[in-house]
């Protein structure tokens, strides 16, 4: 019995020494595997520009690289094999009868030892605990991450007059994007990456080295490089280099369009490589002769025509240049626009900084994009701040076109579909028994494809089509005394087809901008619902124009009035109208909140809400005059 136990333990450590020697010569097998990827990388180092033998050694780099990750993988397992042979052996050692086989041993001529060996081998014993597989560790090279950085602000630190002070940095939102079905490859600096990378699925931080490897796993249908002065592509720009030519060829063999695009430098330091491309745009309008006459020049290369040019200037992208605020008040002071941009800053942080001052003062000369992205986050320009003249400005940034306007342009010229969701919008117009007034407040509204008009009137149909342009759908319906106004509502909703729903009441007041206005919120926003929860009101029993809740203005709430609601149809539908006559707006909201259905509250302006008399909004708004409402709402 005893002759067994010897022998069992013998060969545990046998199994024990035979684990540590095949470790050990994994070890030494992983050392000089690590030589030779040493020797490998700095062989890669040496043949430079040689691209033949480069792209050889990279092979045996990578495949040294990967017996590494074998051997280590296989280094791992033998280690932990081992420590489990050690567990054993261990266990084996404290099991009872071992202990007893032992003390046996050891005691059998001295009958004291014995005893007291005996005494100890019965006792219980811990056995020790079985080892763990650890995780096999990673190279810098494995460990490193995958191309293109977050884009994200970096700074919450301002300093103004040699006094430091501290903001929420504004949060730059990862998507939706535009054009789902699209995919770009982009090589572009962060300003022209922020204006582009909602309207397509983009592909960035690709080398010269690495952008077959990259651009395959989702080969993109268009390839768009800027004139980058900086990064691993500025070279290849500057030179017309090996890797700017391989990248093209590789695109043109796979039909991917291809296209330079011009936002600043000299064009004779970017005419030779962009005349590779298939298509040149500029972002700069008084360099388009120069680039005719650089194109005049050249000559295109066998079996290619010369490249078409255009315009792609820098607009607003709504995703990030839009009115939400930062978390807090703004800076109490006006700032030039030196002191609210550094040079230091990343672009990230130039989107928290342009809505950080209480305004800015802008030198002559500055370049009109900068004014339009102040402007389309809702900074006043100017040395005397003014609300009502920032949303004006606001409004004209938008009207100038969006980036999004500008892609479909793009997109167009070079042969690739722009289709992207529109907002047209169907209106629900609730007739209040005066239908002059009612349709006057519609039939300057921008983007309604649709009037579905509530309306007793019996000339009703023949009137709105006379006030309403051609190309807006007109449908007329009365209003059933024996039903509410959400199952009336209902009943409209189900008419209606565009893909926005408005509705909005013929007591009330509504400026010409306040569709476009409105429906703005649905390009920065991820709401279902908007509206106004901030509006002006006016009294006619006391002549009083009220503001009500003015904090409420580019905020997510539980709430806004149902005479501005805004909704996507799909939502809205899939919610319906309670069926009561009072208070249908007030459910609507509260069901919203069970649902978990977002809605936003936008801007002030454009819209009042006119009452004979109303004591509770007179008591809790602001006053603001005794006098029309208009002068105040209407911008």
């Amino acid at each position: 019995m005893a002759g067994e136990q010897l022998e069992s333990t013998r060969q545990a450590l046998r199994e024990a020494v035979a684990h540590a020697e095949r470790a050990a010569e994994l070890a030494r097998l992983l050392d000089a595997a690590q030589a030779r990827l040493a020797e490998a990388e700095r062989a890669a180092e040496e043949l430079g520009g040689v691209r033949e033998r480069l792209d050889e050694v990279e092979e045996r780099l990578a495949a040294a690289q990967e017996v590494e990750a074998r051997l280590r993988k296989d280094l791992a397992e033998q280690r932990y094999q081992t420590e489990v042979a050690r567990w054993k052996l261990s266990s084996v050692q404290v099991a009872r009868w071992s202990r007893l086989g032992d003390a046996i041993k050891t005691g059998k001529s001295n009958p004291v030892r014995l005893a007291r060996g005996l005494r100890g081998a019965a006792k219980p014993a811990k056995r020790p605990s079985a080892p763990k597989r650890q995780p096999v560790p990673q190279t810098k090279a494995e460990a490193k991450s995958v191309p293109g950085a977050a884009f994200q602000a970096t700074t919450s630190t301002r300093t103004v007059g040699g006094v430091s002070v501290k903001l929420k940095p504004f949060r730059v939102p990862t998507g939706p994007n535009t054009r789902p079905h699209l995919t770009s490859a982009v090589v572009a600096e962060p300003h022209a990456e922020a204006l582009l990378r909602y309207e397509w699925r983009q592909t960035t931080g690709f080398t010269p080295k690495d952008f077959a490897r990259v651009l395959a796993a989702e080969v993109p249908h268009l390839l768009l490089v800027e004139s980058v002065t900086e990064g691993p592509w500025a070279a290849e720009l500057k030179e017309r280099g090996e890797g700017l030519r391989a990248l093209l060829a590789w695109c043109a063999e796979r039909g991917i369009r291809t296209v330079f695009w011009h936002t600043k430098g000299q064009v004779g330091d970017f005419a030779a490589a962009a005349s590779l491309f298939e298509h040149i745009v500029t972002a700069l309008p008084s360099s388009v002769a120069a680039w005719g006459a650089a194109l005049a020049q050249g000559e295109p290369g066998p079996g290619r025509r010369e490249p078409s040019l255009g315009l792609l200037p820098f607009a607003i992208q709504p995703r990030v240049h839009n009115p939400l605020p930062l978390g807090g008040d703004r800076f109490d002071r006006v700032l030039t626009l030196e002191e609210l941009l550094p040079a230091h800053l990343s672009y990230p942080d130039v989107l928290t900084s342009y809505r950080w001052p209480k305004s800015v003062d802008c030198p002559p000369g500055t370049e009109p994009w900068r004014m339009a992205e102040l402007a389309a986050c809702g900074t006043p320009i100017g040395t005397e701040p003014d609300e009502r003249r920032a949303h004006v400005a606001l409004r004209q940034a938008y009207a100038s076109g969006t980036m999004t306007q500008k892609a479909d342009e793009l997109l167009e010229a070079i042969g690739l579909p722009s289709a992207r969701a529109t907002l047209n919008i169907s209106v629900i117009m609730i007739d209040r028994g005066d239908l002059d007034h009612t349709l006057a407040q519609v039939a300057p509204q921008k983007g309604v494809v649709q009037l579905v008009l509530l309306s007793d009137a019996e000339d009703a149909e023949k009137r709105a089509r006379a006030a309403l342009p051609d190309h807006v759908d007109v449908v007329v319906r009365g209003t059933d005394p024996e039903l509410s106004t959400g199952a009336v509502l209902n009943r409209a909703l189900d008419l209606c087809e565009g893909d926005l729903v408005a509705v909005m009441d013929g007591q009330d007041a509504y400026g010409e901008h306040y569709l476009t206005d409105l429906s703005r919120a649905f390009l920065f926003t991820t709401a279902d619902i908007v509206g106004k929860a901030a509006y002006f009101a006016h009294l006619r029993d006391v002549a009083a124009t009220v503001l009500r809740q003015p904090d409420a203005e580019y905020s997510y709430l539980p709430e806004v009035a149902g005479a501005t609601l805004l909704a996507r149809r799909t939502v809205l539908r899939s919610i319906g109208f309670a069926d009561v006559s009072e208070g249908w707006d007030e459910v609507l909201m509260r069901q919203c909140r069970t649902d978990g259905i977002k809605v936003f509250s936008a801007d002030r302006y454009g819209y009042v809400r006119l009452r004979d008399r109303d004591r509770w909004l007179l008591g809790s708004a602001l006053l603001v005059d005794y006098g029309p409402a208009g002068p105040h709402a209407f911008v």
